[in-house]
């Protein structure tokens, strides 16, 4: 569904040196740009093409050429002519057989061989290393680049013993033939007669490039002429047939290599027209033919799709021209056409989508447009709703939807205009399968040539116009000539019914024109500014134009903004908001896709616009690269320039497709597809049409949830519901996209709008936990702004849980269904569902309600309301469908029901034998063991403790077990004994079950509550409290010795446990043990505390114990801080290393990758890849990976075993070294309890006399700490950054800027000021 336009058209005349000269033969010399033309006064004329492309072009009406005369005999004259471009130069044959090699550059020519007959073609091999040459006797040469000759055979069949030479002589004229090679070289195609057959008869045949022997000759055919050409790509010849006698127009027909037919279409035309050329374009998409009439010569352009030949373009010329064309050699949309008099003109062509901004193909078939609504249905490709039909081909088609109204203008080819106004496309149903016809509006003028045809408003037109070219002579009309920009006025004397097509009574006149001096690329209308467009010229310069029935209209204007170069296809859309802006999107034929001057993708193939809301504002841009990606960005990020940091660079992400978490595209499946349009609002649709013409339609993921976003903003929940549905979207994101809290106020809206049961309880299924758009959705979906504020009628709904998502708007579901909608089956079914998908399942609710339904159905007189009710059996089975059946079961016997436990076992394909005897078991105990019992089997403890105790003292024994097997109980059992014997025996178990749990605090104090102080004794022995040991001794009121004899056992106790501070408080508080206390506080290393014993009791000896310990104790400090010092150094200088030489291969890796980005995905190799981003210094955990090794979970688990016991070493050369040096530079810091003991050890030497010792020690301690957190540091700042700076990274920079730093810090508070050095 795409249309072929002309965008521009550029005529030059080339001055022949004779009025009677006439141009025969045309050729291109590629590499240099160069036009050949041989005229029959056997003269060359050499232009270059770049005459047609510069701003002169418009303006000017001559072709510079340079003019070589080629010296002949008289009579004498050139009949074939080509460019070989491996002698850069021409090769010419002439009607007396000559063979001749012109250099043009050096204006040389030489005769390089001559052949009887004379030559009547001439075609070199496409690699340029033969030549084939067939000669009026009908001979076929193959040459072969230095002119040897390499085969020689004839193009006719002659009977054995023929004389060809005869034959041609007798037949009086030269043979008119014609050679089309295949792309590849390897084959060559001719049309010949047959000696046997009627003289319009002829033979394809296919030749061998090596031997030169026929590869395969077609049936005799009545071909025309000599049109023949072979598809560059190699998959067809085409040529036409002559059905003059069949009195039908000529056929165009297609050939295999094999000679045999493939397929055929009709030029549908007049019997009396025949076809005088045709060619193939360089991309084998586009056949070319001239077809002549008696007054014109049309120059048509087919293009097949769907084994459809569509005619997408028609140029007309006056037959006595005699014209000809020819294709550029590589580019595919450019048509040089020349007539005899040197009129040469360039046209060049883009594809352009059919489908126009409302989701409507116009798609153009010659004299006729087919018709699709495609937001109303997806008719696939030949297939269409109506078609209209006009006088003669269609040129250019300009689309207008807005203001209510449905306008169509379109150009012909014979220079007319033609305007309808469509019906509102709702009433297109009532015109399926018609055609219709219209007529050219009335006019002052012929229009000729119209350009760039667009709608500035419903009654205006914009275009430019091409005056004046006929029979090389420029005739301007009302003294214009050349390019103009064009404002045509409408007027319609015709009443337009709304339901009806209007193609009468139109009439157009021109109301101002601006000349034009520099081509013109591209118009598009700017939709923020009222009859207002953008004109794009040649480079990217942008004039913005106003109709001149505005204000200040008339006239261009330059814009603020440029392309960076030409941009084929153009858009402006608007910004939005309060802004009358619009900004213009263009993509170039190099694939950059444009944004005001910026190029957003380099690669791009295609793209569209779409709008999900209803006043039509563009939301979001979907365009497609080469690489066969479709992206769709908000335009939002466009217009804040958030592109670069959301989506990156469009071409590194393509080659990312294993990243499927963070993906932004979608794979096209099939290479070449291009995007024709968009279907906006809830369809959310984008229509791509493969190489093959098929018409593929996608539901892009981001776009569907931009319209159920939009939807639910808007509040039209069905809507939304209904497009969550059709395209499967979780359901959960119609509550959580603006918080689930927020949805439950809307809950009654949301019910009452869907009011369809069947899809509630759809919904209510798949509600979860889980918050899709934060995990699912994330990366297609901006969450909005959610207040925190909850609102106060959520709160008052009896069991909302404000913290439980699923149960809470299930109620508030629940509330809105049994108060809005009336009472029926289905609305009971529904309850039931919300009370089984609760989080957890309100079973036991669920089964009292089909017990108010068992019991409705059970009672003798019948009740009205009973048919607004499903049948108990039913609602049962509809509840077990949706929970666990055990579940359910354990939920009627918690109704102490045996009667429903009995129905639900037997609905749920129970066995009986497994749940009879049990209920007939049950049904025999008394009510308060029925329940105890049934408390027990659903573990329902509290309850089975309650009812046993109300059982009586005879089942006392049961509630004592009860509570010792479930611990939790004694709290309950506490309260519900009031007997104190009873309650002591329930605290005596409950302090054993303390004791058994290692709880021994607790335990004590449980057995203090029951005056049990042996065994509180032993709890508080256990827990290791002295204090509390000791004064449980005296509430036994022990004696002296026994207290004594207990404090020793206790001291050595603490002693053997590593606890020789306790045990110091111990022996002094209990044993009066001074030398012991003071000798386990020196252990303890509490200097203070010692020396302050030691001078109490007046004891020297312990003083100078003390001294001795402390001087010992401070020099093996020194020792081991000075050795820390140098495993700081180490460490820092092994990070050093080790980091940098990580950055080193991770920038080359990088590199590498870089590299292989830069590949095509089809060349490139999926293995390249397997190793990005991994190094020697990172762990493998990469998924996917061809070479991936599958181990079993034993070694995966002995492997991760063994990595928590290495856990801390460092292993040199290992992944973990460098985080493992960090970790070790951390754990060397001093701790809290350290800096304690430092300190009370420096205040012990300073009132020892050891000023000395203590300064010293205070310097290395501070010199130690400083060094490991200045390594720590360095450390972290090299981990956050890639740069490693060898000046500024050391460790004596770090160490004083932390000692600056951290002077006056808390982690220094261990130091003595005294000693802290300058």
């Amino acid at each position: 569904m795409k249309n072929l336009k002309l965008y521009s058209e550029v005529t030059l005349n080339l001055d022949l040196q004779s009025e009677e000269e006439a141009i025969l033969f045309s050729a291109i010399d590629i590499e240099r740009d160069r036009l050949f033309f041989a005229s029959s006064g056997n003269r060359v004329y050499t232009a270059q093409l770049a005459s047609f492309q510069n701003d002169e072009a418009w303006t000017s009406t001559s072709l510079p050429a340079e003019v070589d005369i080629i010296d002949l005999e008289s009579g004498d004259c050139i009949t074939s002519f080509d460019y070989l471009m491996e002698k850069e130069a021409l090769v010419l044959g002439t009607l007396n057989g000559l063979i001749i090699l012109h250099s043009v550059d050096a204006s040389t020519t030489e005769i390089v061989g001559r052949v009887d007959g004379g030559v009547s073609c001439i075609s070199p091999s496409p690699d340029g290393d033969l030549l084939v040459i067939i000669t009026g006797f009908g001979q076929l040469l193959v040459m072969a680049h230095d002119w040897d000759l390499l085969h020689e055979t004839t193009l006719e069949d002659f009977p054995e013993g023929a004389d060809v030479l005869e034959h041609s002589v007798s037949s009086g004229q030269m043979l008119e033939s014609s050679i089309s090679w295949r792309g590849d070289g390897k084959y060559f195609a001719t049309l010949s007669e047959s000696c046997n057959s009627p003289p319009s008869h002829k033979r394809l045949k296919v030749w061998e490039r090596d031997s030169g022997a026929a590869h395969a000759t077609s049936d005799m055919k009545a071909f025309i002429g000599s049109v023949l050409d072979w598809m560059p790509s190699g998959a067809n010849i085409a040529a036409a047939y002559d059905r003059s006698k069949e009195n039908e127009c000529p056929l165009l027909v297609l050939f295999e290599r094999n000679g045999l037919e493939r397929s055929s279409f009709s030029i549908d035309d007049r019997m009396d027209v025949t076809v005088v050329m045709l060619k193939w374009n360089c991309d084998s998409d586009l056949l070319v033919t001239v077809v002549r009439c008696e007054n014109y010569d049309f120059v048509r352009i087919w293009y097949c799709s769907n084994n459809h030949w569509y005619l997408k373009q028609e140029i007309r010329y006056l037959s006595q021209e005699g014209l000809k064309f020819m294709w550029h050699p590589t580019k595919p949309l450019q048509l040089i056409c020349w007539t005899l008099s040197g009129r040469s003109t360039t046209y060049n062509f883009c594809w352009n989508t059919a489908v126009t901004e409302n989701s409507t193909a116009f798609v153009v078939d010659g004299s006729r447009i087919h018709v699709t609504p495609l937001s109303i249905s997806l008719l696939p490709p030949l297939m269409y709703l109506f078609s209209i039909k006009f006088s003669s081909a269609v040129r250019d088609v300009a689309f207008h939807f807005k203001s209510s109204r449905n306008l169509l203008a379109v150009g012909l080819s014979n220079g007319c205009l033609c305007i309808l106004e469509l019906p509102q496309i709702d009433a297109w149903e009532g015109l399926e399968g018609k055609e219709y016809s219209a007529d050219a509006c009335l006019s002052e003028k012929l229009f000729r040539s119209l350009l760039h045809l667009i709608w500035l408003d419903s009654h205006t037109l914009l275009s430019v116009s091409h005056y004046g070219v006929i029979n090389g002579k420029y005739h301007g009309q009302n003294g214009l000539s050349g390019y103009h920009l064009e404002e045509i006025e409408l007027v319609c004397s015709e009443d337009h019914v709304p339901s009806l097509m209007t193609c009468l009574g139109w009439h157009a006149k021109t109301i101002h024109g601006i000349p034009l001096q520099r081509p013109v690329i591209s118009i598009a209308s700017d939709p923020a500014k009222q009859s207002s467009s953008v004109i794009q010229f040649d480079g990217g310069n942008m004039f913005t134009y106003t109709s001149k029935s505005c204000i200040q209209g008339g006239a261009m204007k330059r814009c603020d903004f440029n392309f960076l170069s030409s941009c084929l296809w153009m858009s402006l859309v608007p910004i939005g908001g309060t802004s009358s802006e619009s900004l213009p999107f263009g993509l170039d034929d190099m694939g950059r896709l444009q944004v005001s001057g910026k190029v957003l993708c380099n690669n791009c193939s295609s793209f569209s616009f779409y709008s999900n809301r209803g006043d039509q504002v563009i939301t979001h841009l979907i365009f497609a690269t080469k690489q066969d990606l479709l992206f769709v960005v908000d335009t939002s990020d466009i217009f804040h320039g958030d592109v670069e940091s959301k989506y990156e660079n469009f071409i590194q992400v393509g080659n990312k497709r294993r990243d499927q978490e963070n993906r932004k595209y979608i794979n096209i499946w099939e290479r070449g597809a291009k995007i024709i349009g968009v279907l906006h609002g809830d369809e959310a649709a984008v229509l791509l049409q493969t190489t093959r013409g098929n018409l593929e339609c996608i539901y892009p993921r981001k776009l569907v949830l931009a319209s159920i976003v939009n939807a639910l903003a808007e509040q039209h929940f069905r809507d939304a519901l209904y497009m969550v549905r059709r395209h499967r979207i979780d359901f959960n994101v119609i509550i959580d996209y603006f918080g689930w809290q927020a949805f439950v106020q809307h809950i009654p809206e949301f019910v009452k709008e869907v009011n369809n049961l069947n899809h509630l309880t759809e919904f209510i299924c798949a509600i979860k936990k889980e918050n899709v758009t934060e995990r699912l959705y994330k990366n297609y979906i901006a969450l909005p702004y959610i207040n925190e504020t909850k609102d106060e009628e959520a709160r008052e709904l009896k069991g909302f849980d404000p913290d439980n998502k699923v149960s809470s708007v299930l109620l508030a579901i629940r509330t809105a269904i049994q108060g809005q909608l009336p009472e029926s089956p289905a609305r009971e079914l529904c309850i039931l569902t919300t009370l089984a998908r609760s989080d957890p399942p309100a079973l036991e609710e669920a089964l009292e309600r089909i017990k108010v339904i068992r019991e409705m159905e059970l009672s003798s007189f019948d009740d009205p309301q009973r048919i607004s009710f499903p049948s108990a059996e039913e609602a049962l089975k509809h509840l077990l469908w949706l929970s666990d059946s055990e579940a359910v079961f354990e939920a009627a016997l918690g109704l102490y029901d045996l009667n429903l436990a009995a129905m639900v076992a037997l609905n749920s394909q129970k066995d009986p034998k497994e749940f009879l005897p049990f209920l007939q078991e049950l049904q025999r105990m008394p009510a308060v063991m029925m329940q105890y019992t049934i408390d027990l089997k659903l573990k329902r403890h509290e309850n089975a403790l309650k009812h046993i105790a109300s059982a009586g003292d005879a089942h006392y024994v049961d509630f004592m077990n009860l509570i010792k097997k479930n611990p939790q109980l004694f709290p309950l059992g506490l309260l519900l004994t009031t007997d104190p014997t009873k309650r002591n025996q329930v605290l005596e178990a409950w302090g054993d079950h303390l004791n058994d749990s290692k709880c021994f605090e607790h335990a004590a104090t449980t057995y203090l509550c029951c005056s049990n102080l042996e065994k509180a004794l032993k709890a508080y022995r256990s827990s290791g409290s002295w204090s509390g040991v000791l004064a449980v001794a005296g509430l036994l009121q022990l004696g002296k010795d026994e207290t004594v004899q207990l404090a020793h056992e206790l001291c050595e106790e603490f002693q053997a446990l590593g606890k020789p501070g306790e045990a110091a408080k111990i022996a002094l508080e209990y044993c009066a043990d001074v030398k012991s206390g003071v000798g386990l506080l020196i252990t303890a290393r509490e200097w203070e505390d010692a020396l302050r014993i030691s001078f109490l009791h007046r004891r020297e000896d312990l003083i100078y114990e003390i001294k001795s310990a402390s001087l010992e104790c401070g020099g093996s400090l020194i020792s081991e801080y000075e050795e820390g010092l140098e495993k700081v150094g180490k460490y820092l200088t092994r990070y050093l290393a080790v980091r940098q030489r990580r950055l080193l291969l991770a920038a080359k890796l990088r590199a590498d990758e870089r590299s292989m980005a830069d590949l095509d995905d089809d060349t490139a190799s999926e293995a390249s890849s397997n190793l990005s981003g991994m190094s020697a210094y990172t762990r493998g955990t990469r998924t996917g990976s061809t070479a991936s090794i599958v181990s079993s979970a034993a070694g995966s688990k002995a492997r991760e075993s063994r990595r928590q016991r290495n856990r801390g070493k460092i292993r040199p050369g290992s992944p973990d070294e460098e985080m493992a040096l960090v970790e070790h530079l951390k754990g060397m810091s001093l701790t809290n309890g350290a800096m304690r003991e430092l300190r009370s050890l420096l205040i012990c030497l300073v009132m020892l006399g050891e000023q000395e010792i203590a300064r010293k020690l205070q310097r290395t301690g501070e010199t130690f700490q400083l060094s490991q957190i200045a390594a720590v540091k360095l450390a972290g700042d090299t981990m956050s950054t890639d740069i490693m700076d060898e000046r500024e990274q050391t460790l004596e920079r770090y160490f004083h800027k932390a000692r600056g730093e951290l002077q006056n810090s808390e982690v220094f508070s261990w130091r003595c000021k005294v000693f802290v050095s300058p």
